[in-house]
């Protein structure tokens, strides 16, 4: 099942030359999951062929302007090209008070429904849970209420062993009942075992968005054991006060929260516009935690 990150913007605060606010896209066996949407976020999608008619979720971690502003622009631009489907979106209470508010002074009524599902701060909820994957949201500690979101796969059904089955002669409508575990029995009474037939499916992946957050223990248990952690990182340690007055994470702590957490691999973003190049931030987080990539855009990590 194709599993991978598409990276859009990794500022934070405000656009810097080559760097747009807040933006990633999730493509879980086809269908594309936006997590944040900063200003220029369309501008991207276009820049690296993400075709907004495919979204059907998107995640607002919090009302920070960085992470939501280009959210209205987008739904403006999937009504103009005239959307029927339904659109699912999930964030912090106050924003559809914002949307509503824009639609209102711009006479638009949108031609989709748009299906409003509110975060909760306060605790950890299961927020999706379709056929592929289940959504669950992360509780932060920012400035403002904040959520991070962990997908994670199902697990899919064993793999058959086409080499024996065909040997077997399995007919075809049994196909569903092996990969769910059972045996066959032939006509002549033979009983398979399953383990024969079949074979176990891939470990399902996961994939953890930290979005905006003071350093702190108390979500490290459910980002666990994620295949791919995405953690801001906002400064180098050396601003640690001002990480802290902010409630933002810096590079180092960024590293610890993945080897705290056995992550395999850590993708570090929402960096400080402060900073020109990124080769110090990365190296930090790799002082601690080898296995570090930065959130450049238009980069694609498979999961």
């Amino acid at each position: 099942m194709k599993f991978e990150l598409t990276i859009l913007g990794s500022s934070s605060a405000t656009p810097i030359f080559n760097r747009n606010p807040s933006a990633q896209v999730l493509n879980i066996n086809e269908h594309l999951y936006l997590v944040d949407c900063g200003e220029g976020t369309q501008q991207q999608m276009l820049r690296f062929d993400i075709k907004a008619s495919r979204i059907d979720y998107i995640f607002i971690s919090h009302l920070h302007g960085d992470h939501y502003l280009g959210l209205v622009g987008l739904l403006s631009s999937m009504h103009l090209n005239g959307r029927k489907k339904n659109l699912y979106l999930f964030g912090p209470p106050h924003l559809m008070e914002i949307i509503d508010l824009q639609l209102k002074y711009s006479e638009t009524t949108l031609h989709f429904p748009l299906v409003f599902t509110q975060t909760n701060a306060q605790k950890a909820e299961v927020i999706v849970d379709n056929n592929d994957i289940v959504v669950e949201t992360i509780p932060l500690n920012h400035r403002i209420d904040c959520t991070g979101f962990v997908f994670r796969e199902k697990k899919r059904l064993r793999k058959l062993r086409k080499e024996v089955i065909e040997e077997i002669k399995i007919p075809v409508p049994y196909f569903t009942a092996l990969k769910k575990g059972a045996d066959y029995t032939s006509p002549s009474g033979k009983v398979y075992k399953n383990e024969d037939l079949t074979i176990d499916s891939d470990e399902p992946k996961s994939y953890a968005y930290c979005s905006d957050t003071l350093y702190g223990e108390q979500y490290f248990k459910q980002i666990a054991n994620a295949t791919l952690l995405y953690h801001e990182a906002t400064f180098l340690n050396d601003m640690l006060d001002r990480a802290n007055d902010t409630h933002h994470t810096t590079a180092l702590q960024a590293g610890e929260v993945a080897l705290k957490t056995n992550a395999k691999r850590l993708v570090i973003g929402h960096f400080s516009a402060r900073y020109k190049t990124l080769n110090e931030l990365l190296d930090e987080a790799k002082s601690v935690f080898p296995e570090t990539e930065l959130a450049i855009e238009g980069r694609i990590f498979n999961i």
